[in-house]
């Protein structure tokens, strides 16, 4: 704002909008948290249909969360690398073409507001004042014609550990029953209700950070997880038999 007039900066400054801005964190969290609650919730519905104690449930479990999570976290990180490697191709490729070419890059320019419904004698001035700044045009050409946002350095690693450590806070919920009951087709009941619930609250937090109708939202999460636990714990009878 180092060049708005101080009325507008005045205004600016009174008026604080209230956005939600931590999309990506959610979403990472979301990942996390929906397979924790479901993979080894059906994965300890399945042993328990095959009749195992509780204590290798809950050994196969805690080995299937510690995988889980490494697993899910080096594919965050592996993500994010991805996207900042894009990032940084296209930011170089841009770059030049504004050196080699910069009419057509000029006119991409005017092509992009006269979408947004802005005359040429409108927009002339805004096209000759991005030319006399490279940098703002280029941020200009990444962020309109390209559709992309200068990704954070850390959110490769804040990637991988949030999505890491949801995995493991939604995938200990189902095993928590096997703890304490001794006898797996008892700890499998307990499981499933406390994982339902636990999936009911999560699938109504997910509606309302995303957006969406919590309570449907919520129903799905839940129903999700039961079709899984319901498969796992059905094909293991089915093979025991």
């Amino acid at each position: 704002m180092a060049n708005l007039e101080p009325e507008k900066r005045t205004l600016l400054n009174h008026h604080k909008e209230k956005h939600f801005t931590a999309g990506e964190v959610i979403r990472d969290i979301i990942i996390g948290v929906s397979d924790g609650l479901t993979v080894p919730f059906a994965l300890a519905a399945g042993l328990s249909g095959a009749n195992a104690p509780s204590s290798i449930v809950l050994t196969a479990g805690l080995a299937e969360v510690a995988a889980g999570a490494i697993s899910m976290g080096l594919g965050g990180y592996l993500a994010a690398r991805s996207e900042a490697d894009h990032y940084s191709r296209e930011l170089r490729r841009e770059q030049e073409e504004i050196v080699a070419v910069p009419d057509t890059e000029a006119a991409e320019v005017a092509e992009i507001l006269a979408e947004y419904g802005i005359e040429p004698h409108e927009y002339a001035p805004v096209v000759a004042a991005l030319r006399k700044r490279p940098q703002a045009w280029l941020d200009f050409m990444m962020k309109f014609e390209l559709g992309l946002e200068k990704p954070d350095p850390r959110r490769a690693v804040q990637s991988a550990l949030t999505i890491a450590i949801a995995y493991i806070i939604g995938g200990l919920v189902p095993l928590v029953p096997y703890m304490f009951i001794a006898r797996a087709q008892d700890a499998v009941i307990a499981s499933v209700f406390v994982t339902l619930i636990a999936l009911l609250l999560f699938g109504f937090a997910k509606g309302h950070f995303t957006g969406s109708r919590p309570f449907i939202s919520a129903l799905q999460t839940a129903l999700i997880g039961a079709i899984a636990s319901a498969a796992a714990f059905g094909i293991a009878r089915a093979v025991q038999t």
